[in-house]
């Protein structure tokens, strides 16, 4: 676990759905949701960068919108529905997110992908013709340290473009 070592406190019962799986899961009460995606349910995509909700590696959706999972406890997503980066493709098919970050060359370690993929599909919901300073201002809430960031605003040009969101 992340933090200060494992959390204390008796676990939880909480209901959380996931990607469209619903998980009946004991939570201790101070076990972040990002710990809790990664080694509870599997869902390794969640990445934890700083674990202060800067860097922006562990957002997530929770009901409907772009949220930092290191700054939420599991317990706070009891009756949630979460939707992390493995919900993007389908099966073999990328998402047409993913497929423009592909194309343009917008990842390269690919630590901060998940995050950025996310907080996109965020931004897009609510602005789907963004100009490149608007992508460009979302981007200030997510840290890169590969890429420069150009190719990633060239692949979220491209998919609002495109009418991806």
């Amino acid at each position: 676990m992340s933090g200060s070592g494992e959390p204390v406190g008796p676990p939880r019962e909480i209901v959380v759905t996931v990607n469209g799986r619903r998980y009946h899961e004991a939570a201790p009460d101070r076990i972040l949701l990002s710990d809790f995606l990664r080694h509870r349910l599997g869902l390794t995509g969640t990445h934890v960068g700083c674990e202060h909700g800067v860097c922006g590696s562990c957002t997530v959706h929770l009901d409907g919108a772009a949220a930092r999972a290191c700054l939420l406890l599991a317990v706070q997503a009891d009756g949630a529905e979460v939707h992390t980066v493995e919900s993007l493709a389908s099966g073999d098919r990328m998402h047409p997110l993913q497929e423009a970050f592909r194309e343009h060359f917008a990842l390269q370690c690919g630590f901060c992908t998940p995050g950025i993929l996310m907080a996109t599909l965020d931004f897009l919901t609510h602005n789907p013709t963004p100009t490149r300073t608007e992508i460009a201002e979302m981007l200030s809430g997510q840290l890169c340290r590969c890429t420069g960031y150009a190719p990633i605003i060239d692949a979220i040009a491209a998919a609002a473009q495109a009418g991806a969101e």
